[in-house]
């Protein structure tokens, strides 16, 4: 756990020294100021990576649950394709927070329809990195929205319900088919009505 945390306090700082931050690409809000300057955080450039997303989760143990649940909800060659996609992926410490029996119930045949819409909430189209990040609205590939939100130089992602709301704390692993951004909990998203 002490890696866990090593990894959120450079995130936190890397996230501090953002100065603005949101999904600009994806937001459904227009009203971006163009004299807005953005400040990079220290070493964010990388070499080009050469495994995808699915590839890259399945290589780091704390996103077993995540990548069991891509697999069971059929999305694997999806995500594994050619994209390119942000995903903002919940570790398995999120997965476990949930109610018990959670995840073992959308992890069954017949809730694979559900398991999907939960996970595809958490993929954006296209590449979005940190740098590009502004609070608002944004689309996910599920079709319905998260609202991002950034307080205290820390973002934050509100699912469904307000009290849905999730911490980004490690941005910008970069794929070959798209980056992803860690999150310490799950986004649900809106009931249907």
């Amino acid at each position: 756990m002490k890696r866990t945390r090593s990894l959120r306090l450079v995130a936190t700082a890397a996230l501090a020294a953002t100065a603005v931050l949101a999904l600009g690409a994806c937001s459904s809000d227009d009203d971006s100021d163009s004299s807005a300057t953005t400040t990079m955080a220290p070493d964010t450039t990388m070499a080009p990576a050469e495994k995808n997303i699915v590839e890259t989760a399945a290589g780091n143990e704390d996103f077993s649950t995540l990548v069991q649940a891509v697999q069971a909800a059929g999305l694997a060659e999806t995500l594994s394709g050619p994209g390119p996609f942000t995903v903002f992926a919940p570790t398995n410490e999120a997965f476990a927070a949930l109610p018990a029996g959670t995840v073992e119930d959308l992890l069954k045949p017949e809730n694979k329809d559900q398991l999907s819409g939960v996970l595809t909430y958490h993929v954006v189209s296209g590449e979005v990195l940190a740098a590009d990040v502004k609070p608002g609205k944004v689309k996910t590939v599920n079709g319905a929205e998260f609202t991002v939100e950034v307080e205290d130089g820390k973002v934050f992602l509100v699912g469904g319900t307000p009290e849905n709301k999730v911490e980004v704390v490690t941005t910008d692993i970069q794929t070959s088919n798209g980056v992803i951004h860690v999150i310490d909990g799950v986004l649900l998203p809106p009931a249907a009505g």
